[in-house]
């Protein structure tokens, strides 16, 4: 499984230290950016491409991007085909499982300026081992949502 990281500048510290906190928990990791800090980036040019990225595999990878409040980062993932992105920042981590169990999401966006490290370390490594249900509900609701309903 590959695992695609991008962010603008509020989430670029926060996404450094996850690249390599995933890569030690054995995952193969590709950082489509931010790769300096500037705090006049704009997010989709960097969140386009790892969205794209898992459009274009969505069976074998997922991407964690980042964001201030992580809306944004969602909204722009979710431009493209197959990808199902949803947003955390904080709080109860039952939506980080239920985001994997019930609509196998594959983008997770990370609200950066509302998160610590460790809470961010643990949100993305639940949603990494929380797998998909397969419960024909949910599989066929994500049917319908990638077929455009």
């Amino acid at each position: 499984m590959k695992i695609y990281f991008a962010t603008d500048h509020a989430g670029f510290e926060l996404k450094n230290i996850l690249v390599e906190y995933v890569k030690t928990l054995g995952f193969d990791v590709e950082d489509c950016g931010a790769k300096s800090f500037d705090k006049e980036d704009d997010y989709p040019d960097f969140i386009k491409l790892a969205a794209k990225a898992v459009s274009s595999d969505p069976v074998n990878s997922k991407a964690i991007v980042l964001g201030g409040s992580g809306q944004g980062e969602a909204i722009v993932s979710n431009r493209f085909p197959g990808v199902r992105a949803v947003v955390y920042y904080g709080k109860n981590l039952e939506i980080i499982k239920l985001s994997r169990e019930h609509n196998d999401a594959n983008v997770l966006s990370l609200g950066a300026r509302f998160l610590t490290d460790d809470e961010a370390k643990e949100a993305v490594k639940l949603w990494l081992d929380t797998p998909f249900s397969h419960e024909e509900r949910h599989a066929r609701r994500i049917y319908k949502i990638d077929s455009k309903i």
